[in-house]
């Protein structure tokens, strides 16, 4: 098949879009971004060229603008329906005109439309925004430029406007006629230690002697066959910290844009408690669409996501504690459950659920996680079992904002742990139904493994509940805290906690100090977090906190036109208004009246393409054709993900190794297949044969020929977890924890005997002290 650099459609229109140049400057854990898009009408005709953008839900854009012929024309914040009029009108009138807008059905999408653009005319448009970076668990700031936006399956006819359904042309990523550059400077006072990509980069540039500010960019011929990660590491991200900014000169001194906005970062001191002892109901919710049987990651042999999915799942159930209760459901265009209702933690249902488990497929067609969602919130509750929702999905809907009411409006029964997987998932959906329900979300790329990051989800969601949050200030007199945050937060252990406030009141004329204290309690002990901070605000051009304040409100908020009363809506644009952020009621809008030149007939519309990820488009395409009997060529598969920066060379080989693995294979989860739901292992043939011994050796080797054989071969089997599975350790410590903890209720004093005479069977030297509790 032909292809024509430029030429994106069978007419071999032109594309107007030529490249997008982004420049990032992040300030410890605050990204500020602009993005310029670079527009040349080739044609011979005016033309009004609309371009569809996935974008991180968390993003705060407040800035558009337009330079034409070395003219800059700043867009206005406007109501979404006037400013559709307006940019209407303008065409109608012979002007150049520009819009930016959020989809009305997911906030992670944008259109941008450029009309009325004459031939031979270059425009450059820019939009800023603001975002927090998230903190992963080792410790790394992680930002994400989206560059795919995967097809989205439509909820209900209402959703069918979405931009998202308008027919964007797919190409090829060699015929890809545009290009992006991005240049990041880094600031932290910690120290910035390293700088690691999903993409190539340029070696990092320290700018400073002490390492507290450095500069990368990404290399020439960056293809879109990824979403472009950095993940920056500092010295030290766990220091509580309370940045000040002052508000806007012109704006009310007690108004939202006008009073001094406080941004605290807490890294509460939980302490770890005895997850064996905790109870609930752990329901997991795993999409089966067809698009999971599409590999994790784009190199050749890696694990299909349908696979990693059962091993995620398998590894999530043999780590539930005793006493609790589990289900699980299958979604795609349909759903199905393995239990009618949760059931106790035994070990017939376990044994009955990995055997179901074993047999799953990616075999249930779209991705409609509306109806088992709803069926999953009207069943009973269990006294005494707080509800733990986990959701997997790889999967886009167009109405995101449906699937988030409906998790609102049971928030109060349960907390939702939500997992996007692959590129392009929605960071609107996954963020928002964890947001929502006091949650956490998490987000499956590049090299990451699902079963990490769910069982890492798990350990939060068996923590104790903390009681009796409270925040309490310490100000000047006269000085008050008007909360924007909520007032009692959601809480996890190793994790980090951002609060907005403002100011309201005098602020002192001299160097003054205040402190924030966050409190808790933790199985009926009192526990305190607090940090002092100046009372002097910092000037910021940008007015960055008071932006990020003012997206968390919209996020709380704003559940699109279709979700919320008109007083909300009127609350939504009063708060985006004010602040210059855009919400899903409000668009910007430009226009450039200096050209005046009425138009003969419609404009020519160009939709800018977007490029062929052959791992999850082609899928989509596939599962399209069988509906609709249109037939599609494959495209070849985009080159392997390069990881830049310092990595531990061994895990990568050893995870590497596992990744590509079909279910069942991993010898380590074999062992894990044999676990009983209590915890311990059966000493028999299948175990002895992992150990690498025979039955009859194993059992003359026991020390304690008159106690439980089940201790025995629990303490073989912990022990060849360590010495062969440490690279996975992450993903079978909770199992490891109920293993330790049974057999200190089962062989006791017995132990240091048992590990001794096991160390010396394996012909191993694992530490006794890992029995310890």
């Amino acid at each position: 098949m032909e292809h024509h650099w430029g030429l994106i459609t069978g007419n071999k229109e032109k594309v107007p879009l030529k490249s997008i140049s982004v420049t990032l400057s992040i300030n410890d854990f605050v990204a500020a971004v602009a993005a310029t898009l670079h527009y040349e009408n080739e044609e011979k005709v005016p033309i009004e060229a609309m371009f569809v953008f996935p974008m991180d839900e968390d993003s705060a854009v407040y800035s558009f603008e337009a330079l034409v012929d070395g003219k800059k024309i700043v867009a206005e914040l406007q109501d979404k329906t006037k400013a559709h009029s307006k940019y209407e009108e303008a065409l109608s009138q012979g002007h150049q005109a520009y819009l930016l807008e959020e989809d009305d059905y997911s906030r992670d999408v944008f259109s941008c439309n450029v009309g009325n653009l004459q031939p031979g005319t270059k425009v450059a448009v820019t939009l800023r925004y603001v975002q927090e970076l998230p903190l992963e668990s080792d410790g790394a700031l992680r930002y994400l430029l989206p560059a795919v936006l995967n097809p989205r399956y439509q909820l209900s006819e209402q959703s069918a406007s979405s931009c998202l359904n308008v027919q964007k042309p797919i190409v090829p990523l060699e015929a890809l006629p545009y290009t992006l550059s991005m240049v990041a400077t880094i600031t932290s006072q910690h120290g910035i230690e390293r700088v690691q990509s999903n993409c190539s980069l340029s070696p990092i540039q320290y700018l400073t002697d002490d390492k507290t500010s450095a500069q990368v960019s990404l290399t020439e011929g960056h293809k879109f066959d990824r979403d472009v990660e950095l993940l920056i590491y500092y010295r030290e991200v766990h220091s509580p910290s309370v940045a000040v900014e002052k508000g806007m000169q012109d704006k009310k001194r007690d108004s939202l844009m006008g009073a001094p906005c406080a941004m605290v970062s807490f890294y509460p001191d939980i302490p770890e408690v005895n997850a064996s002892k905790v109870c609930g109901e752990f329901v997991f919710l795993m999409d089966r669409s067809g698009s999971m049987q599409t590999p994790m990651r784009t190199e050749e042999n890696s694990q299909l996501r349908i696979e990693a999915a059962k091993e995620t799942l398998l590894l999530l159930l043999k780590s539930l504690p005793m006493g609790c209760y589990f289900n699980i459901y299958g979604f795609g265009s349909s759903y199905e459950q393995f239990f009618p209702e949760s059931v106790k933690y035994t070990q017939e249902t376990i044994e009955e659920a990995v055997e179901r488990v074993k047999r799953l497929d990616a075999d249930l067609g779209g991705t409609e996680i509306l109806t088992p969602l709803r069926n999953i919130y009207k069943t009973s509750s269990i006294p005494g079992h707080p509800l733990q929702l986990f959701v997997f999905t790889d999967g886009e809907v167009s109405d995101t904002y449906s699937v988030i009411r409906e998790v609102k409006l049971n928030s109060k029964k349960h907390r939702c742990f939500s997992f996007g997987i692959g590129q392009g998932a929605s960071t609107s959906l996954i963020k928002n139904i964890a947001r929502v329900s006091g949650g956490t979300a998490e987000f499956i790329t590049g090299k990451d493994r699902m079963q990490a990051k769910a069982l890492g989800s798990l350990k939060l969601a068996l923590q104790c509940a903390l009681d009796d949050i409270s925040l309490s200030w310490e100000l000047p007199p006269g000085l008050s805290v008007n909360m924007l945050s909520p007032e009692q937060p959601t809480i996890f252990r190793g994790q980090r906690l951002i609060i907005y406030a403002q100011l309201t009141g005098p602020m002192p004329q001299a160097e003054s100090r205040g402190a924030v204290c966050l409190k808790h309690t933790l199985q009926g002990k009192s526990l305190e977090n607090k940090v002092a901070f100046s009372l002097q605000p910092k000037e910021n051009a940008n007015f960055t906190i008071h932006r990020l304040a003012a997206k968390f409100l919209i996020q709380t908020k704003d559940l699109g036109s279709h979700e919320v009363s008109k007083e909300e809506k009127k609350d939504v644009m009063n708060i985006s208004l004010q602040s210059g952020v855009l919400s899903s009621f409000t668009a910007f809008v430009a226009i450039n009246k200096e050209l005046n030149k009425p138009v003969q007939g419609p404009l020519a519309h160009r939709v800018i393409p977007r490029p062929m990820i052959a791992t999850s488009t082609s899928m989509f395409m596939r599962s399209c054709s069988r509906l609709t009997g249109t037939v599609y060529s494959s495209m070849p598969s985009p080159a392997p993900i390069e990881n830049q920066g310092v990595a531990d060379s061994s895990n990568e080989k050893s995870n590497s190794q596992n990744e590509h693995k079909a279910f069942g294979e991993n010898v380590v989860l074999q062992l894990i297949f044999l676990q009983n739901a209590n915890g311990s292992w059966k000493l028999d043939e299948n175990l002895t044969k992992i150990l690498g011994t025979t039955l009859e050796d194993t059992k003359a080797a026991n020390p304690s020929q008159h106690g439980d054989p089940s201790a025995w071969a629990t303490i073989l089997a912990v022990l060849w977890l360590h010495a062969n599975g440490q690279d996975l350790k992450c993903e079978w410590e909770l199992l490891e924890r109920k293993a330790v903890a049974w057999l200190h209720d089962h062989a006791g004093s017995s132990i240091p005997m048992l590990v001794q005479a096991a160390n010396s069977l394996l012909k191993l030297s694992v530490n006794p002290a890992v029995f310890d509790v």
